[in-house]
């Protein structure tokens, strides 16, 4: 079964892209708080705190280099 996000994708293997996707989320959901949206504020912060699980705690590089590791030798 497909996850809904796939955090040990290529695109999130440098740290500032992983800070900024993380941050981002975060921040945007602190404007819609303070915007006086709490609906979006609660659903981009939990975005920001999937996303900081996602890529920081079980975020594993070497899966990465595995996976595309093994797609060279199949082709």
């Amino acid at each position: 079964m497909n996850k809904l996000f796939d955090f040990n994708h290529p695109f999130f293997k440098p740290l500032w892209i992983r800070i900024l996707v993380t941050g981002a989320c975060l921040v945007w959901g602190l404007v819609e708080f303070m915007t006086g949206a709490p609906l979006w504020g609660a659903v981009f912060c939990g975005l920001g705190v999937i996303a900081a699980y996602g890529l920081f705690v079980t975020f594993d590089p070497d899966q990465i280099d595995q996976a595309q590791n093994e797609d060279r030798s199949d082709a």
